[in-house]
């Protein structure tokens, strides 16, 4: 009865973890959570009150499928003021979610046998996506000797003539690792004289720590630009995951114009109120409270990767983004989904296993929560893995 299409996908195991994370804690048995990707702090009060003001104004109709012109243009004023980067409004189309717009772009871009390359770790839903769109993903293995970053010399080993698509993610999802500027202009120079697209999931850019500096992927020189399509969102760097708004920059108007296409005959435009509150939350109105947040965020790093590396038999490398530790279990099991269906079921705590990211012996670790619940969750792992060769 189901399509090959559907059957082709897994379910996203942080999702699964998740979930079952959920009927653990229904069941009445005591579980910390440290799967989801989301951030533990409310959204900005000045944003939810922008909210309110438009459904005050009756701001609830309908409204253009690329999104309202008022945040096209907030969109492309933060790309110029923050990424120095320069799209016109038009250029930029808004969607459910960045979720939403990379399963867009993925639609109108690949053919069957495509090739997308994948620097692995890597978030669980890239090669579903090219897969459900009959791409073939090509995964690149990185670890712990460069960040977890994709290297010019591996880029261009798996280049071939099938090669339509790179995806790159800085900050990482899973790794917290982040490109530098020299680093990206070293795989822009192999991307130089090919058609190759770029696809660039910059989310977490605002979650950056220890003196760190972001650098958007377009931004570093004009070939970068011409090929790459910037990807982004409120969802983590602003707390607003359930407000549902991504967006895609490119300055390719046959992209956006079949981007806009696509979307009209499924979703149409995203929530109006959603809308007009991204206004707020990207004018500078929320800054003080962003930064707030980095802050906590980057306390609670600094604190955990130093827990971790105390526990004998774990060990973690040091993360300059986002809210994730990628933990390296090698030394005491290889199979990440055992390890971590251990934890959760006799320890009571959720994590997300690297399998999922397509990297096996580690776990991923959210910190998107209060440094009360983590020194006590880190605990219980630290005595999990004490005897966990004896279970």
């Amino acid at each position: 009865m189901l399509s090959q299409r559907i059957c082709r996908i897994e379910e996203s195991l942080t999702i699964a973890m998740t979930q079952k994370a959920r009927e653990l804690k229904a069941q009445g048995k005591d579980i910390l959570s440290f799967s989801a990707g989301e951030p533990d702090f409310d959204t900005p009060e000045v944003i939810k009150k922008s909210a309110i003001k438009a459904i005050n104004e009756g701001k609830t109709k309908y409204t253009a499928v690329a999104g309202i012109p008022e945040l096209q243009k907030a969109i492309s004023d933060k790309l110029k003021r923050e990424n120095n980067l320069n799209y016109s409004p038009n250029n930029i189309v808004i969607s459910n979610g960045a979720k939403h717009s990379l399963f867009i772009l993925f639609a109108i871009l690949l053919n069957a046998g495509d090739e997308v390359i994948i620097p692995n770790p890597a978030w669980v839903s890239y090669p579903e996506m090219v897969n459900y769109y009959e791409g073939k993903p090509v995964f690149v293995q990185t670890d712990e000797t460069t960040g977890f970053k994709l290297t010019p010399s591996q880029l261009k080993k798996a280049i071939t003539k099938k090669t339509k698509i790179i995806v790159l993610n800085s900050p990482s999802n899973p790794t917290g690792g982040v490109y530098t500027k020299d680093e990206i202009l070293a795989l822009a120079e192999v991307l130089k004289g090919t058609n190759i697209l770029v696809f660039s999931d910059e989310m977490y850019e605002k979650l950056v720590y220890d003196g760190c500096k972001f650098t958007s992927f377009a931004s570093v020189s004009e070939d970068m630009y011409n090929r790459t399509i910037t990807i982004n969102g409120i969802s983590k760097s602003v707390a607003m995951t359930g407000w549902r708004m991504g967006y895609f920059a490119f300055h390719n108007m046959d992209v956006v114009k079949a981007a806009i296409k696509l979307q009209s005959q499924s979703t149409s435009n995203i929530n109006s109120i959603t809308q007009y509150a991204s206004i707020t939350a990207l004018d500078g109105s929320a800054d003080a409270d962003i930064e707030n947040m980095r802050k906590a965020f980057e306390e609670r790093k600094t604190y955990a990767v130093k827990a971790f590396n105390e526990i004998e038999g774990l060990s973690v490398a040091n993360s300059n983004g986002a809210f994730y530790l990628f933990v390296n279990i090698k030394k005491i099991e290889q199979d990440s989904m055992k390890f971590c269906l251990k934890l959760l079921e006799e320890a009571g705590i959720a994590t997300v296993p690297g399998i999922g990211f397509g990297s096996d012996g580690y776990f991923r670790f959210s910190y998107a929560t209060d440094m009360e619940t983590i020194k006590k969750g880190i605990k219980i792992i630290a005595e999990f893995v004490k005897t966990y060769n004896a279970k």
